[in-house]
């Protein structure tokens, strides 16, 4: 699913997919939304993220080994 917004197009993904990529509980991923750590937009009653946030977290939060 995309819409396009400003000239970009934004992949959207439910709070499941998320967690499928992350390979946590759909829990954890409501937990990251709440907290604020995890940009989502609320849709009815299910929240919906954009890839391009689910990317900046991960690299915000990449860390160097060794």
């Amino acid at each position: 699913m995309a819409q396009q917004l400003e000239g970009t197009q934004s992949q959207f993904m439910t709070v499941g997919e998320v967690a499928s990529v992350l390979r946590v509980s759909s829990m954890t991923v409501y937990r990251l939304i709440n907290a604020g750590e995890l940009p989502a937009v609320r849709i009815g009653r299910s929240f919906r993220l954009r890839a391009e946030d689910l990317d900046r977290y991960l690299s915000d939060r990449f860390t160097k080994a060794g």
